[in-house]
Formats: structure tokens, C-alpha cells, sequence
């Protein structure tokens, strides 16, 4: 694991070292540079495995490549045995070396070959050719930024604001997708010009062309139709290949654990560990004070320790944002909403303390359906067939007499939004209910600088998606969504971002390529049989994990923000959004954020992620835009 960072074409020479220092964090044990006149490859390690000759750059045995890695390959042992049988031989243990002789054996195909997550620059300096991949799911990170025949990449965005040619302006469309969705989209960054490899794909420099392709999609409808797991079958396929893909993580020369919540997906990791090892397992939970009890899943997840003996640690999350907000952001170089970052960062801040990778539950809620969502596609359907007096009759009562919930579950708030969007046909009404500001809230917030330049289609990629579902069920089209846009563009960047920044590898065993396959091959109606949320997974360990566990509704990662809010956060949201910075800032209409503030306030509504996305923003553009003064969508 670590941070990898280049240049294609000539660059100053202190460059490639200033971008690796803005990586240290990812890398702390270890740094390596190869430098030509034509190309320069850097690395900073956090050694994982070959603790001792696993060191990049690394060469080929005639020099005819050379190569950067970040990630894990849990295939490697495998590959290195079938390469040697084909008379390789090795130097060094690492997975590294092996990914070399891959790509000697079998070209630009050797992608195919490699099951782990990974983001890699590979450099050919006899044919002058640059190759970049990332891994099938994104859970490895890869920015690049070109301009005529130069082209440098990076781990993050930071290090590849250390050239001087990378300007700091904003890319209009992913300012809009953030305001829409919380997050940038998987092609593209907060920065003009800064674009991002999408997951699956490959791309090779050669000379002043950049060819980008997918090596991988989610299987389409045909192939899963092809392949369907019948239904009696289906638990305990999911049992072993769940079992298989956290046994190929477990590979490790450092200690290991396991972020443990209580929920039905980490508590599947840990079962799974148990049943793959005998050793020591260390797992660690967040928890909050007696003002949040909802939230607080503690006494869950110490069932679950119980149950499997292992290593247990808590922390407890207190507020104390001041200095953790602008932590988060320059951990992400761009503007990130999900507040259950927070917690990720106070578990992984914990957890790096003991070890130095952690297994992750991310990945069940879209493989497994574990989203009300999902859910609420199902009803939809259902609901269209209503009559239409009745379906007025609950659109005119469900506002008065359903108020929003702010508790761990909110379920107030997903009735309310279910009725709002449900008539609408999917899936405009499953973007309805995954988005913070629909188009005509942006159009009565931004002001008219800001408007003129929010017309992109910010909806296209997660419609693609839906429109490929299988097993002639829209559900499997709202799998797909998730998997293609929130999966690796919100949660994977979450993981690897904040265990990144705390030199913490995180290992997502439901982001197995190879169990996604499987999941997508499993109809929408297993995996949630009588609409009951991960039905399929719960069945699939229902003989080893503690009832009271399996009993349990769906509670996520969340913090109790909107009380966090009217209390806590206030005078920082009161300070970030106040009419004068809001004025001078140029985007968005003073009032209507006003407005937002005191709705939220007073408790007449709930805009906690609205206000919360519109905090981060302004933090984020006070880091990286106000270095040249006062900033403006009319800039």
C-alpha cells in the first residue's frame, strides 16, 4: 500500500519529490524515485507485505518496464506459482514483482489477471509508453492532469498541485454533481482539468495520444440472466465466496483487524475471519455519548466481539469539529459531504493506533440490498397502481402529519420523501430520494452567476446503470446504480482517503470483484425476500452470528448531525454560512441559505446534509481558491 505519483515528459527535478511529500501519509515507512528524461515514477510505502525487498520503482530483469503500485494483489501467490511453472523466477516476494512478470507474460492483458485493488503506472521507456490502470470497483485512487505532451499523475489531487502548469479553477460540472449528490463524479474532479481514472479501466500515454478503455463491467443483464444462482442455493454460495474473498485478505506481515459496527455486514467479516483463523482478531468500534443513544451501535458490536472472542476497542465521538471539518477536507482535496466521514475518521484514527490494515463491512448494503431504498423501489411500483384520490389524498397528509425523524433510522424523512418522488417513474424517483439538492432547489439557490454555469446533466451515469438491470427487476437497476456511482465514488474514496491519511490500508472483502459478480447473478427477490433488508445475507450466517444481530434493522454509519447542529456545530454553521460570507462568496443567494439555516435551527426541518454539503464547500474553497483572494462564480 501506498502513494504513487509521475510525470510524462520533462518536469523540473524538485518536482517529483515535492508531489511525494505531499503523499507521506500514505506511505510513511518507505520512498523510491526512478527518473529519466522523458518520465519520472515516485512512490511512498506502507509496507504491507516483503517488508524487506518489496521496494518501487521496481524494475524488470532487462529494464524493459518499470513499475509503481499501490494496492494489494490477493491473487499473487497464485500468479507467481503459475508464472514460475512457466519457468519466471522471482527475486523478491512482493506483489509487485509478480505484476512485472505478469505483464512480461501476458501485455496489457495482465489487468485481467490481477484480482485486489490497485491504481499502477508502468512505464516501457524502450517503446515510450506510459500504461495506468485501476482496479474493477475504484477502491485505489488514480488523478492524472495533462496538457499537450505532458502528463502527470497521482494518489490524490495534492500532489499533483504541485506542478506548476495545474491551474485551480473549477470544473463546473463537478461542482454541480457535488451539490447534487455530495460527492464529484467517478470521471472527473472538483479541479478543471484534473480528471480521474475511472474503476475498470486502463490507459496508456504514448506520445502526446492518452487511449483510455474499460477492462471490466458489471456483468449485464444477459450473463446474469444466463447465470442465475437458483434460490436454494444462493445462501451458501454467498457464505463461501464472502469466506473465500476475507480469507484472500487476511495476507498480511503486519497485524490486521476489523472495523466492527454491529451491523449485519462487518459482523459477516468478523465470522468469516473466525472461520479462516484461529489467530488473534483485533476489532474496533465509534460510539457517541448518552445524547445520541440511536446512533450509538457499541453495545451491538460487543455481541459480536463476544461472540467471536475477539480483541475489542471502542472509541466515543464527541464533536469536537473545529479542528476535525478542515481535517477532512484536506484529506480529500475536494469538497466531500457524507458526514459519515466523520466516524470513519475517529474509527480509523483509532485502528491505526494497533494495526496497520483493517477489514470493512463497505460494499454489503449494494451487493446484498441493505438500503431502504431499494425498498422503497419495490413499493413504487406499487404505489403508481393506487387510485389517483388516494395518492393526492397522501401527498396533501403525509407533509402535516409525518414529520422528519432525525434519528439513526429517519424514517419520518423517507416516508416524506418516498411520497414526494414515488409517481415519478423510475429512476427519476430513485435520484429523487439519493440526492441533497434537486435541479430546481439548485435553480432557487444558486444565483444567477452560479446558474448559468450548473446546465450539465449531472443524472446520466447512475440512469445508464439503472437502465441495465436483470431478472426483469428495476431493484437490480438500483444495485447497479449504487455499485457504478455512490459504491466507488463515495464510499470506497471515503475508505481509502481517511485510512490513507492515518497510513491505514483498508481491505473491502464485499468489493470482491468476484462477489459482486455473484450478488448480481442472485435475483433482487432473494436478496430481499418479503422486503426484509439483506434477507438473503442474514439467512446465509444465520447459524453463527448471535440473533439479537440478525434481528436488528438497518442502521448506517451516520452521525447525529441535525442535533450536532442546533447545538455543537451551530456556531460554526452560523460562521460558514452567515449572509455576509454567503454574499461575498458570489454563489448562492444569501436568503435561501438563510433561510435553510433558520428552517433547520428552529426544528421546523430537517437540512442537515444540505447545510452540512454547503459547510464543506466553503471550507474547501477557503483551502485551495482563496490563495488568489476573494473567489466568485463570476470569477
Amino acid at each position: 500500500m501506498c502513494g504513487i505519483a509521475g510525470h510524462l515528459g520533462p518536469a523540473e527535478p524538485w518536482l517529483l519529490p515535492r508531489m511525494l511529500r505531499q503523499l507521506r501519509h500514505r506511505g510513511p515507512d518507505d520512498e523510491g524515485m526512478h527518473v529519466e528524461p522523458e518520465c519520472g515514477l515516485g512512490m511512498t510505502r506502507l509496507a504491507i507485505i516483503d517488508l524487506v525487498s518489496g521496494r518501487q520503482p521496481m524494475a524488470s530483469p532487462d529494464g524493459s518496464a518499470w513499475l509503481v503500485f499501490n494496492g494489494e494483489i490477493y491473487n499473487f501467490a497464485a500468479l507467481r506459482a503459475e508464472l514460475e511453472a512457466c519457468g519466471r523466477r522471482f527475486a523478491t516476494r512482493s506483489d509487485t514483482e509478480v505484476i512485472l512478470a505478469a505483464h512480461e507474460a501476458f501485455g496489457d492483458g495482465f489487468v485481467d489477471r490481477l484480482h485486489g485493488m490497485f491504481a499502477l503506472a508502468l512505464w516501457q521507456p524502450r517503446r515510450r509508453r506510459l500504461l495506468l490502470a485501476r482496479d474493477r470497483l475504484g477502491k485505489k485512487p488514480l488523478y492524472y492532469w495533462r496538457s499537450g505532451g505532458r502528463l502527470v499523475f497521482a494518489s490524490e489531487i495534492k500532489a499533483l498541485l504541485c506542478h506548476p502548469g495545474v491551474p485551480r479553477e473549477v470544473d463546473w460540472t463537478a461542482l454541480q454533481h457535488y451539490l447534487a449528490f455530495g460527492y464529484t463524479p467517478g470521471d472527473r474532479s472538483i479541479f478543471a482539468g484534473i480528471a480521474k481514472l475511472p474503476p475498470g479501466h486502463v490507459a496508456v500515454a504514448d506520445g502526446v495520444a492518452l487511449a483510455v478503455r474499460a477492462y471490466w463491467r458489471l456483468p449485464d443483464a444477459r450473463a446474469c440472466e444466463a447465470g442465475r444462482v437458483p434460490r436454494g442455493e444462493a445462501a451458501a454460495l454467498v457464505r463461501h465466496e464472502l469466506r473465500e474473498a476475507v480469507r484472500l485478505r487476511l495476507v498480511s506481515d503486519v497485524p490486521l483487524g476489523v472495523f466492527l459496527s454491529g451491523g449485519i455486514d462487518s459482523s459477516a467479516v468478523v465470522a468469516c475471519m473466525r472461520e479462516v483463523t484461529g489467530g488473534r482478531i483485533a476489532t474496533f468500534s465509534v460510539g457517541f455519548g448518552r445524547t445520541a443513544r440511536s446512533y450509538d451501535e457499541r453495545p451491538a458490536a460487543r455481541l459480536v466481539a463476544r461472540r467471536f472472542e475477539t480483541d475489542h476497542h471502542e472509541d466515543v465521538l464527541e464533536p469536537a469539529m473545529k479542528d476535525l471539518m478542515p481535517a477532512i477536507v484536506e484529506a480529500f482535496d475536494e469538497p466531500f459531504a457524507d458526514s459519515s466521514a466523520v466516524a470513519t475518521w475517529v474509527v480509523a484514527q483509532s485502528t491505526a493506533r494497533t494495526v496497520k490494515v483493517a477489514l470493512s463491512g463497505v460494499g454489503g448494503d449494494e451487493t446484498f440490498a441493505g438500503y431502504p431504498r431499494y425498498v422503497g423501489v419495490r413499493l413504487a411500483t406499487a404505489y403508481r397502481r393506487l387510485p389517483p384520490p388516494l395518492k393526492a389524498l397522501g401527498a396533501r397528509l403525509v407533509p402535516r402529519l409525518v414529520a422528519e425523524s432525525e434519528g439513526s433510522r429517519a424514517w419520518g424523512g423517507r416516508v416524506r420523501r418516498f411520497v414526494a418522488a414515488a409517481e415519478r417513474p423510475l429512476p427519476a424517483a430513485y435520484l429523487a430520494w439519493t440526492r441533497f439538492f434537486s435541479d430546481d432547489e439548485l435553480a432557487r439557490l444558486a444565483t444567477p452567476a452560479l446558474a448559468e454555469r450548473l446546465q450539465a446533466d449531472v443524472e446520466a451515469a447512475v440512469r445508464d446503470a439503472f437502465a441495465g438491470s436483470a431478472h426483469g427487476d428495476p431493484v437490480d437497476g438500483a444495485f447497479r446504480a449504487d455499485l457504478t456511482t455512490y459504491l466507488p465514488d463515495d464510499l470506497l474514496a471515503m475508505a481509502d482517503r481517511i485510512g490513507m491519511a492515518h497510513s491505514l490500508e483498508v481491505r473491502a472483502p464485499f468489493c470482491d470483484h468476484r462477489v459482486v459478480e455473484t450478488s448480481l447473478r442472485i435475483a433482487p427477490a432473494v436478496k430481499l425476500p418479503r422486503l426484509a433488508l439483506k434477507g438473503l445475507l442474514k439467512r446465509a450466517f444465520a447459524d453463527v452470528l448471535p440473533p439479537a444481530i440478525l434481528r436488528r434493522p438497518k442502521q448506517g454509519f451516520m452521525i447525529p448531525l441535525a442535533g450536532w447542529l442546533r447545538g455543537e456545530l451551530r456556531p460554526a454553521m452560523e460562521e460558514l454560512l452567515s449572509p455576509h460570507r454567503v454574499r461575498a462568496r458570489g454563489l448562492f443567494s444569501p436568503d435561501a441559505v438563510a433561510a435553510l439555516v433558520g428552517q433547520h435551527a428552529s426544528g421546523a426541518a430537517n437540512h442537515a446534509d444540505r447545510l452540512w454539503s454547503l459547510m464543506i464547500l466553503e471550507l474547501w474553497m477557503e483551502r485551495h481558491l482563496d490563495v488568489r483572494g476573494t473567489w466568485s462564480a463570476g470569477a
